[in-house]
């Protein structure tokens, strides 16, 4: 798993990466403390990025994605890892990605924790009461003023990497200010493997459909009666009968006819 979290200062990044790492087994990596882990072991690295950070200056992005390079190929890293407080910029966002695809690697997300300014700065003065009342030392970056210019700083320079991943389909958004436990859980969500489905081992069945007409079919037709066929023809009555020709009955107007003219010849 290789994320990225991404949010302005007091978002909580530092403890969510840190419940990553205890629920996942990946290793966090923040550019801030290795640089300076580099220096303090006197790698090639941190004597090049030494003076650069003496001066307060900020180390070039090939410095800082060529010291991720080195420390994901470690052992420990072969889980994964998630990143807090790089990229800054969109550059360095583009220079992580050439060296994870030179590794043949890719990112599985980029989650951003959403705040509110207005309430971040209330959670600062209320953390510097808090402190000052159990006579504890403040933290560097508990003081409103400088709370402020890191906050422009990362609308200036951050923000515009929420729309770089959001186009690359990898950017995830959470509430920050939920309670941590709740940002946690929503994280956790938002990276949970879907469970596999098991396949069904019953065949596929067409299912029967019931006609939704409740008209009654209509009673079939009677069947007709053969058409008669036609009578036999004179000719074919005479080949029936052996050749002899049946006469046929005179109408009776022609045998009236033929009495009349027989009596007339009698008389003369």
């Amino acid at each position: 798993m290789r994320l990225i979290l991404l949010g302005p200062p007091g978002a909580g990044k530092g403890t969510q990466a840190q419940r990553l790492v205890a629920k996942h087994g990946i290793v966090q990596l923040s550019t801030g403390d290795m640089l300076r882990a580099a220096v303090a072991a006197g790698t090639p690295v941190g004597l090049q990025v030494k003076d650069i950070m003496d001066r307060g200056d900020l180390c070039p992005d090939e410095i800082v994605v060529s010291i991720i390079a080195d420390r994901i190929v470690q052992p420990d890293a072969s889980n994964g890892f998630v990143l807090d407080g790089f990229p800054r910029t969109v550059a360095q966002a583009e220079a992580l990605e050439r060296m994870l695809h030179e590794k043949g690697l890719d990112l599985d997300g980029v989650v951003e924790l959403k705040v509110d300014e207005g309430q971040l700065l209330r959670r600062i003065e209320s953390r510097i009461k808090q402190t000052l009342a159990r006579g504890e030392p403040l933290r560097k970056d508990d003081d409103p003023e400088v709370l402020k210019t890191r906050l422009d700083a990362y609308r200036r320079q951050t923000a515009p990497l929420i729309h770089h991943y959001r186009e690359k389909s990898l950017l995830r958004a959470v509430d920050g200010m939920a309670p941590v436990d709740e940002v946690t859980a929503a994280i956790n969500w938002i990276f949970a493997k879907p469970k596999p489905q098991k396949a069904s081992t019953k065949p596929d069945t067409p299912q029967k459909t019931k006609s939704k007409s409740t008209k009654k079919a209509a009673p079939a037709k009677k069947a007709q009666p053969p058409a008669r066929k036609p009578a036999k023809t004179a000719s074919r009555s005479a080949k029936a009968r052996g050749g002899r020709a049946v006469p046929t009955k005179k109408p009776a107007a022609k045998k009236a006819a033929g009495k009349g003219a027989r009596k007339s010849a009698k008389r003369r």
